[in-house]
């Protein structure tokens, strides 16, 4: 198969955004403000936070704050003292930053970062782990919500019980899950999570 004919190449991929399982968008907005505008994103690899920290920014912005976003991960796992400088010298109280990655940084600091950010009107970070702001949001999976991903993205309804053993296979991690069905349709050229499918379809490549 074509990567453009991939129903899980990354541009359709990135057409999904985050689906709440417990909660509300709108509930969430809501509560921001009484956390004076700063707060975590929280939640395992593959759980959404990336997604739903993107989602935030037009509500942010129809706020009429200018966002700021910053992100570390594997392939920049620091940002330049030069970079921070100019970044904290600049920020004003209509700036609102959203920081992807912030358990990165160690805990000194990650101390500073939130100390010279107080003067932005709003603070809201991704981390794998609760205590770097209050909570905001607990973001987790579900094979039902697995089940929601693969059948908008490859058209048929998948089968339940290869849909669980792909949810387990990846603990939960939807990103890693996609990416092996990219990889499995790749090789196959078929629709491999199809209802109609025998159960050991999956299991056998």
């Amino acid at each position: 198969m074509r990567a453009r004919d991939n129903p899980f190449r990354t541009d359709q991929v990135l057409t999904i955004r985050y689906r709440m399982i417990d909660g509300s968008f709108l509930g969430m907005m809501e509560r921001l403000p009484e956390l004076g505008y700063r707060g975590a994103i929280i939640g395992p690899k593959g759980a959404g936070k990336t997604t739903l920290l993107e989602d935030l920014e037009p509500a942010l912005t129809a706020l009429d704050f200018n966002i700021t976003r910053l992100r570390l991960d594997d392939r920049q796992r620091s940002f330049p003292p030069a970079f921070l400088k100019n970044f904290f010298d600049r920020l004003t109280v209509r700036d609102f930053v959203l920081f992807d990655g912030a358990e990165r940084l160690s805990r000194l600091a990650w101390l500073r970062f939130k100390m010279r950010t107080k003067k932005a009107g709003g603070l809201i970070v991704t981390s794998h782990r609760a205590g770097l702001l209050p909570t905001l949001k607990e973001c987790r999976t579900t094979p039902e919500v697995l089940t929601e991903i693969l059948e908008k993205l490859a058209g048929t309804p998948p089968a339940d019980r290869e849909v669980r053993l792909l949810y387990e296979r990846h603990h939960g991690n939807l990103r890693e899950a996609l990416r092996e069905m990219y990889d499995v349709y790749s090789a196959k050229g078929e629709k491999v999570l199809s209802a109609e499918q025998k159960p050991k379809t999956l299991m056998a490549l």
